[in-house]
């Protein structure tokens, strides 16, 4: 059987959004604390007996959200041309964090995305 590691960190950022064209409340600009929990799968461990370092997915993490944090999503790319819904949002994170933490024996399993304490998606491509 191979084995399976799942790391997970977890941060946060504050932003706003409207979502265009939503019959509703939400299609006026608001604000959220979003939370992010990034998972990584690791089919192996390097010489140091780590899948990956959490200092790593952390660090990628904390360096794509500074582009969306205090920010008006709406007003920056992609979000510009599509809804910055939880949906859209996490499908963004986990592309570009794909891209930074993919490896030889890693992928990013999943991005979950909280937009209150009750409320989240969870985006994964298994």
């Amino acid at each position: 059987m191979t084995p399976r590691y799942a790391l997970k960190v977890i941060t946060d950022f504050a932003a706003a959004h409207l979502l265009r064209d939503y019959p509703g409340e939400c299609s006026r600009l608001h604000g959220h604390n979003w939370k992010v929990e990034v998972e990584v799968i690791a089919s192996a461990l390097d010489e140091v007996g780590m899948g990956l370092d959490f200092k790593t997915i952390k660090r990628a993490t904390k360096e794509i959200i500074a582009g969306l944090d205090h920010h008006h999503l709406n007003e920056i790319p992609p979000f510009d041309q599509i809804n910055p819904t939880a949906e859209n949002i996490a499908a963004y994170l986990y592309a570009e964090l794909s891209r930074v933490l993919n490896g030889a024996r890693t992928r990013v399993g999943a991005v979950t995305l909280w937009e209150t304490e009750r409320a989240c998606v969870r985006y994964s491509e298994e």
